[in-house]
């Protein structure tokens, strides 16, 4: 093998030749020479160029030195460095400037300083100032509040006197015909500030009691537990009352019986002074029997009356107690619209007895009679009634014979046909409800002719009274001729002409006030029983009782920080705000008008309708108060003269109006979980004048956030807690409303604080109205037979919306 390898490298390492054995030796030399070379350039050239330098540098002759170190004017003659000493320099002046104004804002720190501690003096003395100014208007309100103690000394209310016994100096009337308050009625039982405490003898505890319906007899009781004016003190008492019917017929006592029994009571007191008989009907069925029993001073509540009996202001005709334990169904109750009805009038009825024969039994009744017998228009009122019915000129239903027995009736009195439901199932098809009085004038009302009162205002028949002498049930306090037609019967041929001529726009208020009457005094037993009450109440001008407030549970919650202004609620344009009150929330006062009322509440608006709004803050048996809504709209031009105490002759945009001359409002605002649209309409609240305090209703079941902060608008703001989930808690009065005036809104209103101030004046104007924004319009809609609703603007309104209105608490 060597042999062979040896061979092989003298051929050339590949067997033929040498050449190319010897390319590769030469390359290899090659690059072992250019190895060598770039190592002696790289290790001797450095060393030989730094001796070089080095050498040159020591030169003698400045000029030759190349790489040596120059001066700055030598060295600033390169091109980019002169651009570095530039920028070197302009950064030093700033940097000079930068400290002169360090040094100047350092001045004026130190001035700043001594201004702080110069204000900080300045309002420690300011404090001391204003607390000595206080302390000097509190001695001045102190000395203000003598001098006035000094010229208005304070009243102390009557001291009440109650007889010990019974006064024997006391005038008699010469009969009990001639009964009046001013003879019969003992005015020292009952003082101004008395209250009007009423006692109610317990009948069980006398034989008569044993005779009474039960029916009336459970409704009186019911009724009695729950009035506010009854008391159990016979000794304060002002008035006692005894109910003695409506009685049974089987059981029913003698009259020597029940006058013995009535004149045993143990407050009587000789003659019945102060003493209220109460004989009610349920039925048409009348009984009186108290007409010949002595009743002495006593006075009477029946619903039949004949003139010899009746003693007017004396004596209180009542309407049937047709509901006695029951509720009248409202769904029964027909709408009072379309106004005109199939029938233009209807009558049923039945004359059992005539004139002539029923004057035997009033004279055995009576010793005499004075003057002539009536005469009797019955027979002329048949014929013309059946003429009309006859003509076809419009439909009307006339009956004068029942198809069933007729009801039991007094005499000459026209008797109830068939039954409750049948009767008023043709009084729903009736414009008109003719009522005829009994033919006897001596009798001037009954209980059939209260049955058919009661019935047509309960349907919406407006009543036709043929016979003026009736006397209607409270026609002392009720305004008739607004809610019924009372015609003479001479003018009977006559009737019909009247009936077509009335308007449309007369008939509806008409219906609408009687069915105002029907369900305030007439349809349940407390309102029949209050009825009474209050119209002896306000006979001996006696005030009523406070309406019971409504207790408020208030929430507590956190006010957080003031609320601004927002400038859209506050700017007011051309109108001035009046005299803004800047002292802190007042009530309204609560003794103004409690013992004026008697004068103040008995004015009547003859030219207005009875609107659908009705409010009564003060008396519950006032009848005909006309309330209508006014509606304001934004940018009316509506300018009234304006009164005010002392100030007529005002325009009524610089004048607060009304007849109180400081007076507040309350908003009461309804919400239900929207926290921060409430908190946004709080915010608007702030600053509004005459606002006294803010109360927040709140609906949900839920409790407000705990971390919700709640505005300062500078006015207490109560959240009030309700019992369940209803928009009629607006209306509650709240124990913590002290003002007369509320605002009712709702949380997403949006007022303007001069349109808040235009309605204000305007609720001072018409404190019985509600004086509210949002108008809208209602019609009834004859070919669909249905409501039409106008939520859009339109120039027509018909009511007025409480989600943002003023009215009385």
């Amino acid at each position: 093998e060597l042999m062979t390898g040896y061979t092989m490298l003298r051929n050339g390492g590949v067997g033929n030749g040498g050449q190319p054995w010897v390319l590769r030796w030469s390359s290899r030399i090659r690059l072992t020479w250019l190895s060598f070379t770039l190592f002696i350039i790289l290790v001797f050239f450095p060393l030989i160029a730094h001796y070089y330098l080095t050498t040159i540098d020591d030169a003698d002759d400045a000029g030759k030195r190349i790489f040596g170190p120059r001066t700055g004017n030598e060295l600033c003659e390169v091109k980019h460095v002169q651009d570095l000493c530039r920028i070197r320099e302009s950064v030093s002046e700033e940097l000079l400037q930068l400290e002169a104004k360090r040094q100047e804002l350092n001045s004026e720190i130190a001035k700043l300083n001594l201004k702080i501690e110069a204000c900080k003096k300045s309002i420690e003395n300011a404090k001391q100032d204003l607390l000595q100014l206080k302390n000097v208007i509190s001695q001045t309100e102190h000395s203000y509040k003598e001098l006035m103690a000094q010229n208005q000394p304070k009243l102390s209310l009557p001291i009440r006197l109650l007889p010990d016994k019974d006064d024997a100096t006391f005038p008699l009337p010469k009969s009990n015909r001639n009964c009046r308050l001013h003879n019969c009625f003992d005015y020292s039982r009952c003082p101004l500030t008395s209250g009007f405490p009423v006692y109610v003898y317990n009948s069980d505890d006398y034989p008569f009691g044993s005779s009474l319906d039960p029916l009336i007899k459970q409704a009186f009781e019911a009724t009695v537990r729950t009035n506010v004016y009854v008391t159990e003190n016979a000794n304060i008492a002002c008035v006692y009352i005894i109910l003695v019917g409506e009685m049974q017929e089987p059981i029913m006592p003698k009259p020597t019986e029940l006058e013995q029994q009535l004149h045993s009571l143990p407050y009587w007191r000789t003659d019945g002074h102060n003493h209220l008989i109460i004989n009610l009907s349920r039925k048409s069925e009348t009984q009186n029997f108290i007409y010949n029993i002595s009743t002495g001073r006593a006075m009477i509540a029946q619903s039949t009356f004949y003139d010899v009996q009746y003693r007017p202001g004396f004596d209180i005709v009542v309407s049937p107690l047709v509901h006695a334990m029951s509720e009248p169904n409202f769904l029964e109750i027909p709408p009072q619209v379309p106004v005109k009805r199939k029938y233009l009038f209807s009558f049923q009825g039945e004359k059992i007895e005539s004139l002539r024969s029923s004057l035997q039994e009033v004279r055995s009744f009576e010793e005499e009679i004075e003057g002539n017998a009536p005469a009797d228009y019955d027979d002329r009122i048949i014929t013309t009634l059946k003429a009309v019915q006859d003509s076809k000129l419009d439909f009307v239903l006339v009956e004068f014979t029942c198809k069933n027995q007729p009801k039991a009736s007094l005499p000459t009195e026209w008797a109830l046909c068939g039954e409750r439901d049948d009767r008023l199932e043709l009084l729903k098809l009736s414009t008109f409800a003719l009522i005829i009085t009994p033919g006897d004038t001596h009798l001037v009302i009954s209980a059939g002719c209260a049955m058919r009162l009661f019935e047509a205002l309960e349907v919406g028949a407006i009543p036709v009274v043929l016979g003026e002498q009736v006397q209607l049930p409270y026609n002392d306090v009720i305004r008739w001729n607004e809610a019924a037609l009372i015609i003479p019967k001479p003018r009977i041929t006559e009737v019909h002409f009247l009936l077509r001529s009335i308007s449309d726009n007369d008939l509806l208020a008409m219906r609408r006030q009687g069915r105002f009457l029907w369900e305030t005094y007439f349809s349940t037993s407390d309102n029949v029983f209050s009825t009474v009450l209050a119209i002896i109440r306000t006979r001996i001008q006696i005030p009523a009782a406070p309406i019971r407030e409504e207790t408020a549970v208030e929430i507590p919650h956190r006010s957080g920080k003031a609320a601004g202004t927002d400038p859209n609620m506050a700017d007011n344009g051309d109108l001035d705000l009046g005299p803004v009150e800047t002292e802190p929330p007042y009530a309204s006062p609560k003794y103004l008008r409690n013992f004026t009322l008697t004068a103040m509440d008995v004015y009547r608006n003859w030219n207005s309708a009875p609107g659908p709004f009705h409010l009564f803050p003060y008396t519950p048996f006032d009848p005909v108060l006309p309330s209508e809504a006014k509606f304001l709209g934004s940018g009316t031009g509506f300018r009234p003269i304006g009164g005010g105490a002392g100030g007529s002759g005002k325009e009524f945009q610089a004048a607060l109006g009304g007849n109180v001359p400081r007076e507040q409002f309350t908003v009461v605002m309804l919400t239900y979980e929207r926290e921060e649209v409430l908190m946004n309409s709080l915010e608007r609240l702030n600053g509004l004048p005459y606002l006294n305090k803010v109360v927040v209703v709140w609906n949900s079941p839920k409790l407000p956030s705990e971390d919700l902060l709640w505005p300062d608008i500078g006015v207490p703001i109560m959240v009030v807690r309700t019992e369940k989930n209803s928009l009629n808690n607006r209306f509650l009065p709240w124990d913590e409303i002290e003002t007369e005036a509320i605002l009712s809104i709702d949380d997403d209103a949006h007022l303007r604080h001069d349109e808040i101030m235009f309605g204000f004046r305007v609720w001072r104007e018409a404190r019985d109205r509600i004086v509210g924004f949002p108008g809208r319009y209602h019609a009834w809609d004859i070919p669909h037979q249905s409501w039409l609703y106008n939520s859009n603007y339109s120039c027509e309104l018909s009511m007025v919306l409480t989600g943002a209105a003023f009215f009385h608490k």
